[in-house]
């Protein structure tokens, strides 16, 4: 990895988060909110764009890249240089640039050590967040293997450059440099990274990287929460009881699961210091709020007011949480949770998996997307991710299905689907369920309640669900039992079997028998 010469431009280096912000505000980039958290505007992009996201295809990627057309879209090389070239050119004419190092992953041996150039303070507060600080380990030296170059307001020409549109993230495994232009959001920073580590991980040291979040109990239990953006990874993983490993990225190695990041981007919509007390409290000095509306005539954040974007989010350093697991690992989880977020109000919001049903949903990966979390969608949509993180999946999915599998055969945990979405009536007519029903029946899991329960059988899906939970009406958690003689609750529940059922018959020639039949299966009354 080379990195770019600028002549020109004054590069403000490894400046302190209320550098950052102090910049910010004075530049008329940004204001505080009365926490004394910095607020920015990311523009025309409040969410990630997929369509717009490209690996170069080169002799280290060709044959390894899972080039499915939807997530994975080929680059050529020589436009990868010319716009590498002219980013470069672009930023050494402006004033000011903004350079920091920074670590993703918090095993030495498994990390990503990058150089990353921001064209505003904003996108290099982002990085100190949401990254590991070299300035905070234990290493003297910082030798990167990695570039990003991120410049919000560089605009791509197509014909020129080989883009989609004027918007862009590409990275090159051979040059290791992700370039990211047109677009101010800052999530493509973090999920361009966690894209590099999910291609390097899985095969350099046998890792399964995982779109999760995880957290550590007293006895040193560790739970893993899979799930898309809005299934509740950050919610349900931040709880006063359990120190937070972290929230979203994390390695699965042979002896640990370790943290790919040193900080949290958290969904502030609706967001409330009774339900989610302990980010509501991290929206403070150092924090980054994106896209948030004030109350009229104050700087108080309405977290109900979702006229930019239902993406409205945070990021702030793990240390804004007051009870995490320092370091940041712990060793292999005893329980993994699959988070849904089920539009059609069809499944239970929860099940204990066999192991080949684990296998089943995690390469099935089903959800809704929610509003404002990718370009162009307005309102849930269901879809099937597999991993629970197709986007940033660059190796075809069984190579991380297949170390999943391994991984539970050796460790045993407990594996468990959890429906934070709408149970019985479907998206818009029902309501979601209540994240502290959710709360309540993830700490019933981790409190040993279901250990030598009694579970009945949920028709169709044929998964086991537990006939009580404390704090949790029973109503709840069958709506089968609830619904069964409403016509158009059996219609979706059959509509939706369907769906996972021609979904996965991409996946039936690698797999075994047992988890191919872990599939759901119609009955005549559904037929």
């Amino acid at each position: 990895m080379k990195l770019p010469v600028f002549k020109n431009v004054k590069i403000h280096s490894q400046l302190s988060p209320a550098e950052l912000i102090r910049s910010t505000v004075t530049s008329g980039l940004g204001e505080l909110n009365d926490t004394g958290a910095l607020c920015i505007l990311t523009g025309r992009f409040t969410g990630r764009s997929p369509k717009d996201k490209f690996i170069v295809e080169e002799e280290t990627t060709k044959e390894q890249i899972n080039w499915d057309g939807i997530y994975n879209h080929k680059f050529k090389e020589e436009n990868f240089e010319i716009l590498l070239n002219d980013m470069v050119s672009y930023l050494d004419a402006k004033e000011n640039m903004w350079y920091r190092t920074c670590i993703a992953g918090a095993q030495p041996e498994m990390q990503v050590r990058v150089h990353m150039y921001n064209e505003y303070p904003s996108g290099n507060l982002f990085a100190y967040n949401m990254f590991l600080r070299p300035e905070e380990t234990s290493k003297p030296a910082f030798i990167a293997d990695w570039l990003v170059i991120q410049a919000p307001d560089f605009m791509a020409i197509p014909e020129l450059h080989g883009t989609r549109a004027g918007n862009f993230s590409v990275i090159s495994f051979k040059k290791k440099t992700i370039l990211i232009g047109g677009s101010g959001y800052t999530g493509e920073i973090k999920k361009g990274i966690f894209t590099v580590l999910n291609y390097l991980l899985p095969v350099r040291n046998h890792t399964l990287s995982m779109h999760c979040s995880a957290n550590c109990g007293a006895d040193n239990d560790v739970a893993l929460f899979f799930g898309l953006s809005g299934t509740g990874k950050t919610t349900l993983s931040t709880d006063p009881q359990r120190r937070l490993i972290g929230d979203d990225e994390h390695g699965w190695s042979k002896d640990a699961v370790f943290n790919f990041e040193g900080g949290c981007y958290a969904k502030i919509a609706d967001l409330s210091a009774q339900h989610e007390p302990e980010i509501f409290a991290a929206i403070r000095d150092g924090a980054l709020v994106e896209n948030a509306v004030f109350f009229s005539g104050t700087k108080t954040i309405n977290y109900n007011n979702t006229a930019i974007t239902e993406n409205t989010r945070v990021s702030y350093p793990l240390a804004h949480i007051p009870n995490i697991a320092i370091p940041s690992s712990g060793p292999g989880p005893s329980t993994i949770f699959f988070l849904t977020c089920d539009a059609t109000g069809v499944l239970p919001p929860l099940s204990k998996l066999t192991t080949e049903q684990a296998k089943y949903y995690f390469l099935s990966g089903y959800t809704s997307k929610i509003a404002g979390t990718e370009t162009g969608i307005m309102e849930p949509q269901p879809t099937f991710s597999n991993c629970f993180g197709a986007p940033f999946l660059p190796l075809h999915p069984s190579v991380y299905a297949d170390l999943l599998g391994t991984k539970i055969k050796e460790g045993h945990p407990d594996v468990w689907l959890v429906n934070t979405g709408w149970s019985g009536l479907p998206y818009p007519e029902g309501k979601r369920i209540s994240i502290r029903y959710s709360r309540a029946m993830v700490n019933a899991v981790l409190d040993g309640y279901y250990k030598g329960h009694t579970f009945d059988i949920f028709p169709v899906f044929n998964l086991q669900i537990p006939v009580s939970c404390p704090d949790v009406p029973a109503e709840i958690l069958n709506p089968y039992t609830a619904r069964h003689t409403d016509t158009g609750y059996l219609n979706r529940l059959n509509q939706l079997a369907e769906k996972f059922n021609h979904n996965f018959e991409q996946y039936k020639a690698m797999v075994n028998d047992e988890t191919y039949h872990s599939a759901p299966v119609l009955t005549p009354l559904f037929k």
